[in-house]
């Protein structure tokens, strides 16, 4: 039977104090750790968030996420060693430095990246200095040495480990000067490419690729956005379209059924945007519906 541990990652850093910071303790009040029977291992405190961006990098907070980072990946690393299944709660994208680092402490390991938005900005083409712009591509060695190459680990994940799942976002990265997510060794399925195989048969193929080479395992990386704005109104950049609860169970179930994936972080959801909890409800039944297949 799978242990789950639930590590609260409250960090703002990579995007501003919206509210993404109280997603573990709304999340834990709807009763997420009962639902997946998780042991609450502890929670990682961000350093103070800073608004100037800075000029050398670009980027906000790189120092701030360059100290938070290892703290973060010591604890899922901990987690991991115990023979648990760490699930992160954030807090915005830029989390993903700290669960990618964890795993590259340990070897060679894969990312389902379930995002709407392919996150792959360079530093300065983006608008905001915002780390959750470019979160891929700082895990997969793209930007600043001093969050991209911490402890001398550049990447934390290959491009060819990488799968980019049912993003929607392409026209306007393309329009704001992003680099182009597919000109990399990437496995690349946006959401059209999702909804003309249908959600199980492209799940499927995403962890069947994943499984390659001599990977120990993948770590997924959902940022709530994935989910369509009709159920998931709760974001601070909002899109139309994308997933419905019901295509994401089925590739989470597909992915935790697996028997490789190894960790998942959670992102992007912004509870001061669901006064009456109904969106945090829906997220817990959905988490319970698909991690409930290893209890």
């Amino acid at each position: 039977m799978t242990r789950y541990a639930i590590i609260e990652a409250p960090s703002p850093l990579g995007l501003w104090p919206s509210g993404v910071e109280r997603t573990p303790e709304v999340l834990l009040q709807m009763g997420l750790a009962r639902a997946l029977g998780a042991r609450r291992d502890r929670r990682v405190e961000p350093p103070d968030y800073d608004p100037v961006r800075d000029a050398e990098t670009k980027m906000l907070n790189p120092r701030g996420l360059a100290e938070y980072s290892p703290r973060l990946a010591a604890a899922i690393g901990a987690v991991i060693d115990r023979g648990e299944f760490p699930l992160v709660l954030g807090g915005d994208c830029s989390i993903l430095l700290g669960c990618t680092l964890a795993l590259r402490r340990r070897g060679r390991y894969g990312l389902l990246f379930l995002d709407g938005h392919a996150d792959f900005y360079q530093p300065e083409a983006s608008l905001t200095g915002e780390a959750a712009d470019m979160d891929l591509g700082l895990v997969s060695g793209h930007g600043p040495d001093i969050v991209v190459d911490l402890e001398g680990r550049k990447p934390y994940i290959q491009d060819e480990d990488i799968v980019v799942f049912a993003h929607r976002d392409a026209a306007m990265a393309h329009k704001y000067g992003s680099r182009d997510v597919r000109a990399t060794g990437m496995t690349v399925m946006d959401l059209e490419e999702v909804r003309k195989a249908g959600a199980a048969t492209a799940a499927a193929e995403a962890v069947k690729r994943l499984a390659l080479d001599d990977k120990r395992g993948f770590w997924i990386h959902l940022d709530v956005d994935v989910l369509d704005d009709a159920v998931m109104p709760a974001v601070d950049y909002r899109m139309t379209d994308g997933l419905d609860f019901d295509e994401l169970v089925t590739v989470l179930r597909a992915a935790i059924g697996s028997g490789r994936a190894v960790g998942l972080d959670l992102t992007i959801f912004n509870p001061n945007l669901d006064p009456n909890r109904t969106i945090a409800r829906n997220l817990v039944g959905a988490l319970r519906a698909s991690l409930g297949l290893r209890q």
